[in-house]
C-alpha cells in the first residue's frame, strides 16, 4: 500500500517588493507605524484595530493579511468568536453600534472606486466617532489598503500555517 502526503499550494512570489523598492518598502513601513501612533494617540481600541485591519483585507483578498490580522486580533484579547464573525459583522450580534459605524467606513473606504464615500456614509461614522478618531480609522483603512493592494498584486508574503 502506497500513501502519497499532500502538499499544501504553494503561491509563488512574484515580486520582492522588499528587495526591488527596498526605500519604500521602508516607507510603507513608516507609514503603518504612524497610522498606529495615531491611533494609539486617540485611544482607538486595539483588538478593534485588527479586526477592521482583518475585514479590508478579506475584501481586498489578502491571505497574508487575514492570517496576520486575525492572529493579531487573538493577541489583542479579542474573543475567537468575535475574530469568526468579522466577514458577517452585519448579521453578528457580537458588535456594538459604534464598532459597527466603524466596520461600515471600513467597507465604504476599502470600496471607494465603488462607493465615492458618500456624506450619509461619513456622517454615521462622525457619529459615533470624533474628528479625530475618525482621522485616525481613516489613516488605518488606507494604510492596510495600501498593504493589500502589495501583498495581493506581488505575492511578496505568504502566511504560514502555525503547529
Amino acid at each position: 500500500m502506497t500513501t502519497t502526503q499532500d502538499t499544501r499550494h504553494r503561491i509563488p512570489t512574484r515580486l520582492d517588493v522588499d528587495a526591488a523598492v527596498p526605500a519604500y518598502s521602508k516607507a510603507m513601513a513608516h507609514l503603518d507605524t504612524t497610522a498606529t501612533r495615531e491611533l494609539d494617540r486617540v485611544g482607538f481600541p486595539a483588538g478593534l484595530r485588527d479586526l477592521l485591519r482583518l475585514r479590508a483585507s478579506q475584501i481586498n483578498g489578502c491571505a497574508y493579511c487575514v492570517d496576520m490580522h486575525s492572529r493579531d486580533a487573538a493577541s489583542a484579547g479579542e474573543p475567537d468568536q468575535r475574530i469568526q464573525a468579522v466577514s458577517v459583522w452585519n448579521e453578528s450580534p457580537f458588535f456594538t453600534e459604534r464598532e459597527r459605524a466603524a466596520f461600515r467606513f471600513t467597507e465604504v473606504v476599502t470600496r471607494v472606486a465603488e462607493t465615492h464615500v458618500p456624506p450619509e456614509e461619513y456622517d454615521a461614522v462622525a457619529a459615533h466617532w470624533s474628528p479625530d478618531e475618525v482621522g485616525a480609522l481613516l489613516a488605518l483603512i488606507v494604510t492596510i489598503n495600501a498593504w493589500n493592494g502589495l501583498a495581493v498584486a506581488s505575492r511578496a508574503w505568504e502566511p504560514v500555517l502555525a503547529d
